[in-house]
């Protein structure tokens, strides 16, 4: 009798397990990322500065994937947010002009560093209407000169390279619109000069521009930033970084067509693609160095300091040595 009942219990488990439905497939367990999350954040809106360009071609050319790391790319709003996001940690990087590096770091609890100088000559110029005449600094004796928000130490520099005397000069604040200068409301204005000389020419004026760099005045652009903190504690993310941008800024140099189909996938539709054709070949010129994209030396930054220093634009005393760190840059380079 009980061997009956165990061949019927067999039996009774074979047909169960035919009938029953198979059973789902165990779950996949996705594979876990190993690269390393980074956040950058331009110090502008989408355009195409060519710090911007470099981080922009290494997001989508996978470079930045290359050298193990998750980048995430966003943009200030303009007011000055990226310097305290990136102090207090939320971001990893970003972008500064070299003045505001020394300026920021001559404030308490502000300890941003340049990985990276990318703009071996200033961001700004100063420009009149070609038919105006000037041909020299020293012709604005006498004439009206604009400036944004305050009088920039570069252009008393300017003055005093090119032996004008500024106290016949009549500065005046002009604000951000270059129609003050095509309006004829000042005589020279500064500008940008990756930016409005394009918008100025667009509107069919020509220009006569001064740039102090020309004078022997020490003026630097763009600087990709850290805060002491990240430098610190992740040396080799950021090295990883700056090979990836840097390889994205060659990128651009050789191919500047496709430089700006991606710039344009950031800054979308309502963006002029010749105005960002413009940005970048203007950028282009002003980040050559003997030494290679992103070079920055203690000469560089000394000199641009003392210049502060001298126009009351900085507080004599400022660790120049410590802004910068010119490491990450020779060891991003020296081993690709």
């Amino acid at each position: 009798m009980n061997k009956h009942l165990t061949a019927l219990f067999a039996c009774l488990l074979l047909l169960l397990s035919a009938c029953a439905s198979p059973l789902p497939p165990a779950p996949v367990t996705p594979a876990v990322s190993n690269l390393t999350p980074l956040t950058f954040m331009a110090g502008y809106k989408p355009q195409a500065n060519l710090p911007f360009v470099g981080a922009y071609i290494a997001k989508e050319k996978g470079y930045f994937a290359e050298n193990g790391l998750d980048v995430t790319i966003e943009h200030s709003p303009g007011r000055g947010e990226h310097v305290q996001l990136l102090v207090a940690g939320t971001i990893q990087v970003t972008t500064m002009d070299a003045a505001t590096v020394l300026q920021r770091r001559a404030e308490p609890g502000l300890p941003v560093v340049s990985i990276a100088l990318i703009g071996q000559k200033g961001q700004q110029a100063f420009a009149a209407l070609k038919d105006s005449g000037l041909t020299s600094p020293k012709d604005w004796e006498g004439k009206t000169v604009g400036y944004k928000g305050t009088p920039p130490p570069d252009l008393y520099a300017l003055l005093a390279a090119a032996g004008a005397d500024v106290n016949k000069v009549n500065l005046v604040n002009v604000g951000f619109d270059p129609r003050a200068l095509s309006e004829k409301q000042v005589d020279v204005y500064p500008l940008f000069k990756s930016n409005e000389p394009y918008l100025l020419g667009k509107w069919g004026y020509e220009l006569t521009l001064w740039d102090a760099a020309d004078y022997g005045v020490p003026t630097l652009g763009l600087a990709y930033v850290t805060s002491e903190t990240y430098l610190s504690q992740n040396r080799e993310a950021l090295i990883q970084f700056l090979r990836a941008v840097l390889k994205g800024i060659a990128y651009a140099q050789s191919n500047p067509n496709e430089a700006v189909e991606i710039v344009m996938k950031y800054a979308g539709p309502e963006t002029d693609p010749a105005h960002m054709q413009y940005m970048l070949e203007t950028e282009l010129r002003d980040a050559q160095s003997e030494q290679g994209f992103g070079w920055q030396s203690l000469e560089q930054w000394q000199a641009l300091a003392d210049m502060l220093i001298e126009y009351n634009a900085l507080p004599a005393g400022v660790n120049v040595q410590a802004a910068f760190d010119k490491t990450i840059w020779e060891q991003a380079t020296t081993n690709p």
